[in-house]
This record gives C-alpha cells, structure tokens and sequence, in this order.
C-alpha cells in the first residue's frame, strides 16, 4: 500500500523497506489552467549535496544538460518539454548503494524553463506529485500530492532524501524558491 505524506512529513525509506537499494522518483504536474501561448517546460533537478547542504562540484548537480552523476549513483532519465501526458513527466533514478560517502542528503526541485521570459510561474501549475517507487520490484513506496499552495515562485524544492546512520529517509519539503533554477543553485553552494 503506498503512503500519502503530506509537507513536512518525514519517513524512512530503506529501514522500513529492508534491501532497498534503488529507487524511482517520478514527478508530475498539469499546467491545465494555462493559457499563455508559451509550451510550459518544467524541469527536474537533483543536488547531491554534503552535511552542510553544499554540492561539493559541479559533476553532483543532475539535471537536463548533466544526466547521470559521476559514478552513477543517481540518473535523470530525460527532459520532458511539455509535460503533456497522464503519470510521471520526468524521472529520476536512485541507487543508494553507489552514493558517494560525503553525500547526505538529494534535494530533489522541480523549475520552470525560461520562465521569466514567457511570464510563467508554480501559480499556473496543478495537480504536481513526486512518488518513490521502488526500482527492482515497481511498487510505490509512497506519494506526496504538493497542493496548490504556490504564486510566483518560478523554482519548487519537492523533497529530501537523506542519510540518517545507515538508513535513507524521504522528508517531504513543497516549499517554493523565487529565482529559478540559477537562484536555486547557489543556495546548494553552486558557481552560476
């Protein structure tokens, strides 16, 4: 059964799931109550940072133009241009047993493409989701339905996966970043 989680919830991903090694993270959205002549370009992004919330280099940032870390240990299976179509619009794959040691936590964030330009914000989008599923054997682990609590901020931090000991937890974050993508990196300690 999946779990629903609602923002700031917080639960253990690999100790509640024992031999979890790789996940899925799939996100979604609609941008149905738009109309501004612009295709609507989301984008999700993963920031591989240390314990003190930084990206260490360059290489641990994985979004559309940088697709797979360095070893592999998180992959962005590809830029989804209009998110049109029911179910995940962009995926990212996980496996924790290759994340490097520095590694503590994944922001996982969710930007609009050009958005500034085409007068576009998380105002204009609905229905957005992220889900864990888990790699090996496609159950869903859990879901997290964002709501429409947004404006004009043009970047969404989704969630967290962090390292607690051993064990990898999933902190559901919604929390929306003004200045896009740019903005957003050199909150995790990125050169822009």
């Amino acid at each position: 059964m999946t779990l629903s989680l609602s923002k700031g919830q917080r639960i253990d991903l690999t100790k509640t799931n024992p031999g979890l090694t790789k996940v899925m993270i799939g996100l979604g959205w609609d941008t149905n109550r738009y109309n501004g002549g612009h295709d609507f370009d989301l984008d999700a992004s993963a920031f591989l940072a240390d314990a003190s919330g930084k990206v260490q280099n360059d290489s641990e940032f994985i979004f559309y133009n940088q697709l797979k870390s360095p070893n592999g240990a998180v992959e962005h299976t590809g830029d989804n241009r209009t998110g049109e179509g029911d179910g995940d619009d962009e995926q990212i794959l996980v496996d924790f047993s290759l994340m490097p040691a520095h590694v503590d936590k994944i922001g996982i964030a969710v930007t609009i493409h050009d958005a500034d330009a085409r007068r576009q914000n998380f105002g204009q989008v609905s229905n957005a989701f992220v889900r864990i599923v888990d790699a090996q054997t496609d159950k869903e682990i859990l879901r997290y339905d964002l709501g429409e609590d947004f404006s004009i901020e043009t970047a969404v931090v989704v969630c967290e996966l962090y390292k607690h000991g051993a064990d990898w937890k999933f902190n559901a974050i919604g929390s929306g970043f003004s200045g896009g993508l740019a903005s957003l990196c050199r909150n995790y300690g990125l050169q822009v």
